[in-house]
């Protein structure tokens, strides 16, 4: 016969072979550190679903728990039964049809207030945090596939090697948020402010930035493909070592932005703001540099402070800008 303690320090054999916290198994439960106590010492036991969530999370069978028994309630021992592979499939099909409609509880954290709160690893696929506080939370690691943050409050949060695949931020406060590997495929950044993040090696494809506030953020080797970065003030954002393509900078602010030595394939620059914009030893083929309205002197002066010294362009981009009074590719080479 297993009695509650017996399963306690199953429970508390497993954890330790894990090498996790009694604080840390609790925080991936979405429960207290003294309930998982409890259950270490005897004093409750967990019911049959959150048992399934323990042996998933410590890697070990369910049988580890339930094999020959069946739970009665918390403090009812388990008792040796026959015909276990029937029981233990119902048991997995209910634990399965319980942990799909606990995870749509558990993923709606709109409104509330969890600051410098750790989700590292979770799974929170859709998760809702509309008007939440979740200023320096670590979302490293997680799955938060099409989730939704608006109005929230993520300053300083980490999401780097998440995957934020279809998720949506929209005016929230996101300055100094970590995105580094993080995985932002058909994601979008609307009406929000983004000053001073990270986007370090992150998978940017069909992502938009839309009327976003990117001073000082950074984008270090990255490939950024079919990305809209629309009505943006990039001024002073930084992109090194990046490689665009597929790639629509409409109507932003360019001013005086470092693009050296990058890589630009199909890019559109219409209607952009690029005075003083550096494109030194750069690569750029089939690049559109066109105005959306009638072309202006005041776009072509602006045109004429582009520096393209050192890049190499293909015969399209080249002739193109040749056609356009003042610009100067002396020392531009043709490829």
């Amino acid at each position: 016969m297993l009695t509650t303690k017996m399963i306690g320090n199953k429970i508390a054999e497993a954890r330790k072979k894990k090498n996790i916290s009694q604080a840390q198994l609790a925080q991936q439960l979405f429960i207290s550190s003294q309930a998982v106590g409890k259950w270490e010492r005897g004093e409750s036991m967990p019911d049959i679903i959150t048992l399934n969530r323990l042996a998933e999370i410590l890697e070990v069978d369910l049988n580890y728990f339930s094999e020959g028994f069946q739970a009665a309630g918390d403090e009812t021992a388990l008792k040796m039964t026959d015909g276990i592979d029937t029981k233990q499939q119902t048991l997995q099909e209910e634990a399965s049809l319980s942990r799909s409609q606990e995870q749509q509880m558990l993923t709606n954290f709109s409104g509330s207030n969890l600051p410098e709160s750790d989700f590292a690893g979770v799974t929170a696929r859709k998760g809702k945090f509309s008007g939440s506080a979740l200023r320096g939370s670590d979302f490293s690691g997680a799955d938060l596939t099409g989730s939704t943050y608006m109005g929230s409050d993520v300053r300083g949060a980490d999401f780097s090697g998440a995957d934020l695949t279809g998720s949506s931020f929209k005016a929230s406060d996101m300055r100094e948020a970590n995105f580094d590997s993080a995985n932002l495929t058909n994601s979008r950044f609307y009406a929000l402010d983004l000053a001073d993040a990270s986007f370090n090696k992150s998978i940017l494809v069909s992502t938009e930035f839309k009327a976003v506030g990117l001073e000082g953020a950074k984008f270090i080797d990255v490939k950024l493909i079919d990305v809209k970065l629309i009505v943006n003030d990039l001024r002073k954002t930084v992109f090194e070592r990046c490689i665009f393509n597929g790639v629509d900078f409409k109507h932003s602010d360019l001013r005086g932005l470092c693009l050296d030595g990058q890589t630009f394939i199909g890019v559109k620059f219409d209607g952009t703001a690029l005075n003083d914009v550096t494109f030194r030893g750069a690569t750029l083929k089939n690049v559109s540099f066109l105005a959306t309205r009638a072309l202006t002197n005041k776009y072509y002066r602006a045109l004429k402070t582009i520096c393209f010294d050192g890049a190499m362009m293909d015969k399209l981009t080249y002739a193109t800008l040749k056609g356009m009074v003042e610009v100067d590719l002396s020392r531009v080479i043709v490829i």
